[in-house]
């Protein structure tokens, strides 16, 4: 008895049905990571439902494949769960418009800001849970691997110990150092602010050294507030250092 043949294989039937070799070939320049068991999860969710031969083969449509398209590109470049999709799916079907993408990725943060665009000591007490993984970074900040990788070896930015995630700080780097490079500064350009910002973190925390020696929950918060008025202040001075010294030029 003669064995199956395996379905990426099996022939294409009339009508201009493909099968899922060919719908693969089809999508694999768009989308490299495209597998058969991850088509037939998508199958399996209810997202695509090819033809079957009698034989239980799959056989797509165009229209299959276009779904398809859209799924994938939806996951890669909007980040939607299958759900979503679904739901937009259902909308298409039912010839409305689907619903409008929410952004679903964080954004970077807004820094609080003093009327002279400076830093105000708020800025530094400012706490968050954001944690992007390194496609996120990438996406948002709009920077390339080997950007990131550049800024990370001249120690701009780096993931938190133990997580692999970014925080907002290093986003509002990623972003920065990214407009910085449109004017032809480099992440190798970049280490004289790492350098000049460990100063000042130096002089920052030996100023509130004698403040952060009490154990108690007062001590505690007026070694923070005196940081962060600290911390803008030296920013402020810093920053006009510069112009003035731009304005000698």
């Amino acid at each position: 008895m003669a064995s199956p043949v395996p379905e990426e294989n099996a022939r294409p039937s009339a009508g201009g049905l493909l099968n899922i070799g060919q719908v693969l070939d089809l999508l694999r320049p768009d989308f490299d990571s495209i597998t058969i068991p991850k088509i037939r999860f998508l199958e399996d969710k209810g997202l695509i439902k090819p033809e079957r031969t009698a034989a239980g083969y799959r056989k797509f449509s165009h229209a299959d494949v276009e779904r398809l398209r859209y799924v994938l590109t939806m996951q890669r470049d909007h980040y939607l769960p299958l759900r979503v999709i679904g739901d937009h799916l259902d909308a298409l079907d039912r010839g409305l418009e689907p619903p409008p993408i929410e952004p679903v990725v964080p954004t970077v943060p807004t820094v609080a800001l003093n009327s002279d665009g400076l830093p105000s000591p708020e800025s530094f007490l400012r706490r968050d849970n954001l944690r992007l993984s390194r496609k996120e970074l990438l996406k948002i900040a709009e920077i390339s691997e080997e950007q990131l990788v550049a800024l990370e070896e001249f120690g701009l930015l780096s993931s938190r110990s133990g997580t692999g995630h970014f925080d907002s700080d290093a986003l509002v780097i990623a972003k920065t150092a990214r407009e910085l490079a449109d004017f032809g500064l480099e992440p190798r350009h970049l280490r004289a602010f790492r350098a000049a910002a460990d100063r000042e973190v130096g002089l920052v925390e030996q100023a509130v050294a004698p403040l952060a020696r009490g154990r108690d929950a007062a001590a505690v918060a007026r070694a923070e507030d005196a940081m962060s008025q600290i911390a803008a202040l030296s920013v402020r001075l810093h920053a006009t250092l510069v112009k003035a010294g731009l304005r000698r030029r």
